[in-house]
């Protein structure tokens, strides 16, 4: 946990975590989990790119980043959230998106899909990037109330992914973990690795100590996923 200089709790990405509680499938009841499925039934367009900060859209409510490295799903993820096939590209080359897409939810909540990092090919320029304009975004992005960070859950933590969590507790962000592909494990395998995603949730300053395991092919995870991200507008 942040502390500010007077001792008290600090808030990250505009959250109050002093009290944030473990997560937990069960904490969402049945009236939350379909509100959360009517919150992301509902109209989702894509309506700005930014690649500098002075291309960012004016700021008008609680904006949702999803970060990851290239090809862990982050488009894939976003179109089953929102039940839709194309509304973010999937592509099969890594490292293909190198801006911050913005998508208007229902007028209630922007999400934010940033650019992949880690990606050995990609250009000096992109990696450079996201530690200079994307570390910009995280860090002075007041509506940006928390960022998904997505890891393969069949391959773990990598090295991009140990830099990508500094930066975000440099930037005093909150982050997420969630692993997708889950369907891809076996339960006692996905079991250890949600145990070694939360022991490096412990290890970050601004990491909640909740694990989500998703699927987007068999939709494992997404109706909770979905009820944690429609907390964040209530």
């Amino acid at each position: 946990m942040v502390h500010d200089e007077a001792g008290g709790a600090a808030t990250r990405c505009g959250e109050d975590l002093s009290a944030a509680p473990e997560f937990d499938g069960a904490a969402f009841d049945e009236a939350a989990l379909e509100a959360a499925r009517k919150l992301f039934a509902g109209p989702c367009e894509f309506f700005h790119a930014a690649q500098t900060l002075d291309q960012l859209p004016p700021q008008r409510g609680p904006e949702v980043a999803f970060a990851g490295r290239s090809n862990v799903g982050k488009s894939s993820l976003l179109n089953a959230l929102t039940g839709r096939r194309a509304l973010a590209r999937v592509s099969s080359t890594p490292g293909r998106t190198k801006q911050l897409n913005f998508f208007d939810l229902g007028g209630r909540l922007t999400l934010v899909d940033m650019p992949g990092y880690g990606y050995a090919e990609a250009a000096k320029s992109v990696k450079e990037a996201w530690q200079g304009a994307m570390f910009d975004y995280l860090r002075g992005r007041a509506t940006l109330r928390r960022v998904m960070l997505l890891i393969d859950a069949r391959v773990g933590f990598k090295p991009a992914d140990a830099e990508a969590m500094t930066l975000l507790d440099k930037a005093a962000c909150a982050f997420q973990i969630v692993l997708t592909k889950a369907d891809k494990l076996k339960p006692p395998a996905l079991a250890a690795m949600a145990e070694k995603a939360g022991a490096t949730a412990r290890a970050h300053t601004a990491a909640l100590p909740s694990v989500l395991a998703t699927s987007s092919e068999t939709g494992t995870g997404i109706a909770e996923l979905r009820a944690e991200i429609a907390a964040l507008c209530a």
